[in-house]
């Protein structure tokens, strides 16, 4: 079964704080077999589509935006990446320093940190994670080759919880801890800080 909900964070705008879904990906990604796929771009989201289509003993959820969103995967689509649950969508500038992960609408955050970073000297990577069950299937060495061993960051418009398996002490996390708002998308996003300088300021404080 493939099921294809939509609005899948505050970046639905003026619905009002409590119907705006942050802990509905904690929930799904607790729930035994079930693939979660929150595509950020247009080429993840047929990816997610195809791993839906070719998985024949897990039912699939594909949690799509509201917001528009801009296209960052390019060039070579030969392979499925999302099908590994997680990859490197822009390797740092460099000897790596900072990791920053994010799904979905928040991987444009965090490319758009990543750029302020580099600017300051800073070598971050952009891991996008549209699928965390699919990541967590794959061999530890190529998980590690993914996430590395700098410090993390994680950047996504929904509760903490599914994520902490990946966040050791000393990273950090971007997202809600707490009920929405009602306003358009992008001031929710600044009034919940889920903004890129508020994954510089992190991305800062780390490396401190």
């Amino acid at each position: 079964a493939i099921y294809v909900m939509t609005h899948d964070s505050i970046g639905l705008g003026e619905d009002g704080p409590t119907h705006q879904p942050v802990e509905h990906l904690a929930a799904l990604r607790v729930i035994p077999n079930l693939l979660v796929f929150r595509p950020g771009d247009a080429v993840e989201t047929a990816e997610a589509w195809q791993c839906a289509l070719d998985s024949s003993e897990s039912p699939s959820v594909l949690a799509l935006s509201r917001q528009g969103l801009d296209q960052f995967r390019h060039g070579d689509m030969t392979e499925n990446q999302t099908a590994r649950g997680a990859y490197i969508a822009r390797n740092a500038d460099g000897d790596r320093q900072i990791t920053l992960i994010a799904s979905g609408s928040e991987v444009g955050i965090a490319l758009a940190a990543q750029a302020g970073l580099a600017a300051e000297g800073v070598a971050a990577a952009v891991v996008s994670a549209p699928c965390l069950e699919l990541f967590w299937q794959q061999d530890a060495g190529w998980r590690e080759s993914v996430i590395g061993d700098t410090p993390r960051i994680v950047i996504e418009a929904a509760l903490r919880q599914p994520w902490d398996r990946l966040l050791r002490d000393g990273d950090e996390f971007v997202g809600m801890d707490d009920f929405g708002a009602s306003a358009p998308a992008p001031a929710l996003y600044e009034h919940f800080g889920i903004t890129a300088d508020a994954v510089m300021e992190k991305a800062r404080a780390c490396l401190s």
